[in-house]
């Protein structure tokens, strides 16, 4: 059911005009979906796309003018966007060929001089400057709004409170590095780029970098701070009554060491705008991301502004070997839960009562059942037939459908374990699917073990691993609308870059290197009828070959996710030996690991079920 939005968007229209919130009147106004920290999952307080337009999908941007209201979002979207957009808003699919871009519509729809406006907190610096010189050539100018003219009709509606939930200390059992060492690395990254100062926004980043973990973010272990190091400072931008003993223990903040590059002075979250301004005035060189907010990135002079990509990503996403065992075992107590959910749905699902809703709840109930459990890194994906083709679905009271043996179930999901964070996905039938649908299952998982299998130089981006994944689709003029890959946090976000895998190039992407983790996931969705995806989660890691051109040195995958892929999807005549021989080689590794774990918790049924799923197949 769409939102009706018609007396939102008449409240920002005046406040676009308005004498005492603008210093002149604006003909359009962005909305983007991120916050102040360029989150892609977001407080309550934030959701400012989704309020003004009703749309509630974790990407995409809103742009209102006097007359038009537009949303961009990508090809995960779609489906949902045209079911939760009323008539005042029209849909801009991302990506295809006949889709203007931002800059090319506001050209379109505004008359020469016009003025578009956006809050510089929540657009990158990178954006603002590809916008602004866009826009500028086409004689429109992008400005700056003193305050966020969503919040001003929010507050209207019942804005929610921003969270402010307390901070979990993390132990060297789970971190394998103190923050001490992780500060000390970064000061080495900054003497390199001649950086006086480096800001840091991004939650995530945060969060690694103190060895802290918070909920501020639903799904996401994070809490809501900046920080800025110094080659003799440390500084962190937080609420004050997030710090009780055991954080001010851990940060060594009554510490009687004098040795300043070693202590951390906890400032107020709003001090960062001073801290920054200051520094600059001192004619410091400050590292601001460019993927920080453009209000950060003006307070510094552009001859003093470093905009490279922030050094604490790449040292987050390449895992250490604490780190990475922690991953493996949080996948195997996963696994486990998943186990029991899909031997549990054998037996409920002819009877015809289980949903999309209870079974999403049955799951994370099992997942809760596992050691170090925290909580879901998303929310789960539970979707039949053709909820199925939308691809990040989420189940509602007005969408949901019983799991049936009639029907494919799509199945991605995830949880938050202390010691690593899971995403998963698994497409089954309890029927008799039909030959289309086990086609399509098994081009997808051709291309899923054709990455899986991928061998590679060091240093290859994952957008030039793109193509196996898509390849056995792309033969019968198939493919999906979304990337294949991304990142994964060790008990941080689900989404974590600066690695990817997808079919379009991105700015400041990540070359893939050994300790990266990275998804598995093609797909393919029949509108109105189904949805497939198989999703793993791999780790890069060297491979030693006969050959080493030129010594590049060579990488390829190993699969931490260890879960069945449902052999009854499958169309044997189209697989080949390799392909063969790899599942069942996978399916030996679920069996055996997964299986030790099951029997050690008792979990018979559930162990069962799963030497029953990891049978070799002919």
């Amino acid at each position: 059911m769409a939102k009706q939005t018609g007396h939102l968007l008449r409240q920002l229209r005046s406040l676009m005009r308005s004498k005492h919130l603008l210093s002149e009147a604006i003909q359009a106004y962005i909305i983007p979906s991120e916050d102040a920290h360029q989150n892609e999952y977001l407080a309550s307080c934030d959701l400012r796309r989704e309020f003004i337009s009703g749309f509630s999908g974790s990407a995409g941007t809103a742009i209102v003018t006097d007359t038009l209201a537009a949303l961009w979002t990508d090809g995960r979207y779609f489906l949902q966007a045209e079911k939760q957009l009323d008539s005042n808003w029209t849909l801009m699919k991302h990506g295809l060929p006949d889709t203007p871009t931002q800059e090319e519509w506001l050209i379109q729809v505004l008359s020469s001089g016009s003025k578009v406006g956006v809050d510089p907190c929540v657009i990158t610096h990178d954006k603002w400057q590809k916008m602004s010189r866009a826009l500028s050539a086409a004689g429109l100018s992008l400005v700056s709004t003193e305050t966020n003219l969503v919040d001003q009709v929010w507050e209207d509606h019942g804005r929610p409170d921003p969270p402010n939930e307390g901070l979990i200390v993390m132990d060297m059992s789970y971190t394998g590095k103190s923050w001490h060492d992780k500060v000390k690395e970064v000061r080495e990254k900054m003497t390199k780029k001649k950086a006086d100062a480096l800001v840091i926004t991004a939650l995530d980043e945060i969060a690694w970098l103190f060895n802290l973990r918070g909920s501020d973010v639903v799904f996401n272990p994070v809490f809501f701070a900046y920080a800025m190091i110094k080659q003799d400072e440390v500084m962190l931008f937080i609420d004050m009554s997030k710090i009780d003993k055991a954080v001010s223990n851990h940060l060594g903040l009554e510490s009687t060491n004098d040795n300043s590059e070693s202590k951390v002075s906890v400032c107020p979250y709003d001090g960062i705008w001073d801290a920054v301004s200051e520094a600059a005035k001192n004619g410091a060189r400050i590292w601001i991301s460019s993927s920080s907010s453009e209000a950060l990135a003006r307070l510094v002079r552009k001859t003093h502004l470093i905009t490279n990509p922030s050094p604490l990503a790449l040292s987050k996403a390449i895992k250490n070997e604490v780190e990475i065992e922690g991953m493996k075992q949080a996948h195997i107590r996963d696994a486990v839960a998943l186990c029991e959910y899909f031997s549990w749905l054998e037996q409920e699902v002819p009877k015809d009562e289980l949903t999309e809703i209870t079974g999403a709840a049955k799951l994370e109930e099992l997942r809760r059942e596992q050691e170090n459990f925290m909580s879901l890194s998303f929310e789960t994906i539970s979707a039949v037939g053709p909820n199925g083709a939308v691809i990040h679905y989420r189940p509602a009271e007005d969408t949901d459908r019983v799991i049936s043996n009639e029907e494919l179930y799509l199945c991605d999901s995830g949880a938050q374990f202390k010691d690593g964070t899971t995403d998963v996905t698994r497409t089954w039938h309890f029927g008799a699917p039909t030959k289309w649908e086990r086609e399509c299952f098994t081009r997808v998982l051709k291309g899923h073990i054709a990455l899986a299998r991928a061998v590679f130089p060091n240093k290859t981006t994952g957008h030039r691993l793109d193509a196996l994944a898509r390849m056995a689709l792309w033969d019968v003029g198939l493919d999906f609308l979304h990337g294949t890959g991304h990142g994964i946090g060790s008990f941080l976000n689900v989404h974590e870059g600066p690695q990817r895998i997808g079919s379009r190039t991105t700015e400041n992407e990540a070359p893939l290197e050994a300790g990266m983790m990275v998804t598995d996931e093609p797909g393919f969705y029949e509108d109105g009828s189904f949805g497939i995806r198989i999703e793993n989660v791999l780790l890069v890691k060297p491979v030693v070959l006969e050959n080493n051109f030129k010594n590049r040195g060579y990488l390829g995958f190993e699969p931490v996710t260890l879960f069945p892929i449902q052999t009854k999807l499958l169309l044997p005549s189209m697989l080949t030996t390799d392909e063969v021989e790899w599942i069942n080689w996978y399916h030996g590794l679920c069996a055996e690991k997964v299986g030790a774990a099951l029997r050690e918790q008792g979990r018979t049924s559930a162990l069962n079920w799963l030497l029953k799923e990891t049978v070799p197949i002919g």
